[in-house]
């Protein structure tokens, strides 16, 4: 009490007040320094998922091209199976009337049905006929038999599944990098979302580990990103 009576006034002790004085600006800078992490960290991870996004599209739209290549590489296939079996029928008819005047001992009409063979089957008669079928045991049953009788269509068949089936390897490997960059852009939006929850904690600490959550899974990403290829429409 002073001389008054009454309570004197508690001042603060100086050395603590210059002390908090100093830890203010401190704080202040370090609050401004965390401010400015995040919102790089938002500029380049928008960035990145909408790059992310851009390459997903396109390669969505290079897997819808290859889908359709293939589709129309399997209908040719069909076309060209179903004329191979066209081709087979005719020679086999044709042979079994070539069997059937040997059979009458009709050389006339063998030379006939010889002539009309197409070139594809006269190829493995000729061959067949060198083994001397009629008189040779263990000979090849029928030119069908020898590897050289094949149909120009069969080949044509052969060809076209071939690409077919490479056709769709590209089209499963677009499905999967187009996947990849969807998944890309999910994993950068958790990036932007703790980069942006990370100004509106009120503790540093908090902060500081939502922004590094979050530069983590960025760079991560970005990282992985890299890794892929890309596709642009010129």
């Amino acid at each position: 009490m002073d001389e008054t009576g009454g309570i004197g006034d508690v001042g603060v002790d100086p050395p603590v007040a210059s002390t908090v004085a100093q830890a203010e600006p401190a704080t202040a800078r370090r609050t401004d320094r965390l401010e400015v992490v995040a919102t790089i960290l938002l500029a380049v991870a928008a960035v990145a998922t909408a790059w992310s996004s851009y390459q997903a599209m396109r390669w969505n739209g290079e897997q819808a091209r290859a889908a359709s290549r293939t589709t129309a590489l399997r209908i040719e296939a069909a076309r060209a199976d179903g004329l191979s079996d066209s081709q087979t029928e005719v020679d086999v008819a044709t042979f079994i009337q070539w069997i059937d005047a040997t059979a009458r001992d009709d050389q006339d009409l063998q030379t006939f049905y010889e002539n009309r063979f197409r070139p594809e089957f006269a190829v493995a008669f000729d061959a067949w006929m060198e083994t001397e079928p009629l008189t040779t045991p263990g000979a090849p049953l029928s030119p069908f038999a020898m590897d050289d009788y094949q149909t120009s269509a069969s080949v044509e068949t052969a060809r076209l599944d071939e690409e077919s089936a490479a056709s769709s390897a590209i089209v499963s490997r677009d499905i999967q990098r187009a996947s990849n960059y969807v998944l890309a852009v999910v994993l950068m939006s958790v990036s932007l979302f703790f980069a942006g929850i990370s100004t509106k904690l009120r503790t540093d600490r908090l902060r500081v580990i939502t922004l590094a959550i979050g530069c983590i899974l960025f760079v991560g990403t970005a990282g992985w990103i890299a890794s892929f290829p890309i596709s642009i429409s010129v």
